[in-house]
């Protein structure tokens, strides 16, 4: 007897690249405030002296800043054609 391979959870190029979107909306929804100050990772927490390498706290937090600065217009464009491409093609 052989089994069968079904294809429903292939992996493939496009849910690598859907993954990848979906962390990007993540990061670009985060809200200082609300979500990060709550966890320590406000602005406040970022303070460092002149001269210091920031810390992995830091180079965080300025990834998500720039993130949901740069990414916020080109995001909405991505998610349309995914969206499109989820409704025309299942």
């Amino acid at each position: 007897r052989r089994l069968r391979q079904t294809n429903n959870m292939a992996f493939t190029l496009y849910s690598l690249i859907q993954a990848a979107i979906l962390c990007v909306n993540a990061v670009a929804v985060l809200h200082e405030e609300r979500f990060l100050s709550k966890i320590g990772w406000g602005v406040d927490q970022n303070v460092g002296g002149f001269g210091d390498e920031p810390g992995i706290r830091a180079q965080l937090m300025n990834l998500i800043r720039s993130v949901r600065t740069v990414m916020r217009v080109p995001l909405i464009a991505v998610n349309s054609v995914c969206i499109v491409l989820l409704l025309l093609f299942g």
